[in-house]
């Protein structure tokens, strides 16, 4: 039998959320089965104009019988209105789950369905997310969070991750793989990785020094010297150092172990390898080496990271 999936359109959403379609449609289609039917609701039904401009259609709100109600996100601040916020507190109450995607969370909680619940947004607008709503617990540096039946992701792209783990929840994580192959985006993050990327961060302008880095994240248990960097751009020494540093701002290596420290946070955080391990497969020569590092970067030991994450898995 299909699931239901309703997903809340209103004047300005962003476009982009409408991806989340795509995820169910590709289940549909690699399984030969109907195990999804979509639907986009509006208040008042028809034509509705996203916040580029394009209309879409959709069906006025009415029967509540929905699977899952997802609630999309806006560009520019939206006030829901009562009509919008009683259909949403109703089809939420009859659905197995309810997801924001990206900024969609004001809405759920302009709705009374963040009390209590951990959740996270844009980065951009978590902190006005959690002054807004305090009775939340607003974590703004989650790819998405499940919290008891209400779902929650980050911006833009991040609700990709979030229906990707809603098929996986419902079908297998074999399923989810082969949707993300055919959408061509790396299957997937988990739920508690950063919302920011090292090698987005660092921003390097040529294709030489990507080269590089991406060498670097694939292998980051070698040493990795400033040699086999170089090798890796087809630059010689003395050019890679001085085009790294012009294009990211900082040296090979601060760069390596800012790469290091972000591969060892999300081995901390999604699993229960030991430090001595998690410090060898992302390339520190000891623990004691990775500890600094951490310091260095978040003010805090592995240990305290590894607790919060635990802390917030049991919450």
């Amino acid at each position: 039998m299909s699931k239901r999936i309703g997903i809340l359109v209103y004047p300005r959403f962003q476009v982009l959320d409408l991806v989340a379609t795509t995820v169910f449609e590709l289940a549909n289609i690699i399984t030969g089965k109907a195990l999804y039917q979509t639907t986009l609701l509006s208040e008042q039904g028809g034509n509705v104009i996203s916040s580029s401009g394009v209309p879409v259609a959709s069906e006025a709100f009415g029967q509540q019988d929905f699977d899952t109600v997802l609630v999309s996100g806006w560009m520019e601040p939206v006030r829901s209105t009562p009509g919008f916020n009683d259909f949403l507190r109703a089809a939420s109450a009859a659905s197995r789950r309810t997801a924001s995607l990206c900024t969609g969370a004001f809405l759920l909680g302009q709705a009374g369905l963040l009390d209590g619940r951990r959740v996270t947004t844009h980065w951009w607008q978590a902190r006005e997310l959690q002054h807004a709503f305090p009775k939340a617990r607003v974590e703004e540096d989650r790819i998405f969070i499940k919290d008891g039946k209400i779902w929650s992701s980050a911006g833009m792209t991040a609700c990709i991750d979030l229906c990707l783990a809603l098929v996986e929840e419902d079908h297998g994580a074999e399923l989810s793989r082969q949707i993300a192959r055919k959408m061509v985006v790396y299957h997937r993050r988990s739920g508690g990785q950063s919302q920011f990327s090292a090698l987005l961060e660092l921003e390097p302008k040529s294709d030489r020094i990507q080269q590089a880095l991406t060498y670097a994240k694939e292998n980051l248990r070698k040493a990795l010297s400033v040699d086999e960097l170089a090798d890796a751009a087809h630059l010689s020494r003395r050019q890679f150092s001085r085009s790294f540093r012009l294009e990211t701002g900082q040296s090979p290596a601060r760069a390596i172990e800012v790469l290091r420290v972000e591969a060892a946070r999300a081995m901390i955080e999604s699993g229960n390898h030991s430090i001595d391990i998690v410090a060898r497969e992302s390339g520190f020569a000891d623990p004691e080496r990775m500890r600094r590092a951490f310091v260095r970067a978040y003010g805090q030991p592995p240990q305290a990271i590894r607790r919060a994450a635990r802390e917030a898995a049991a919450a």
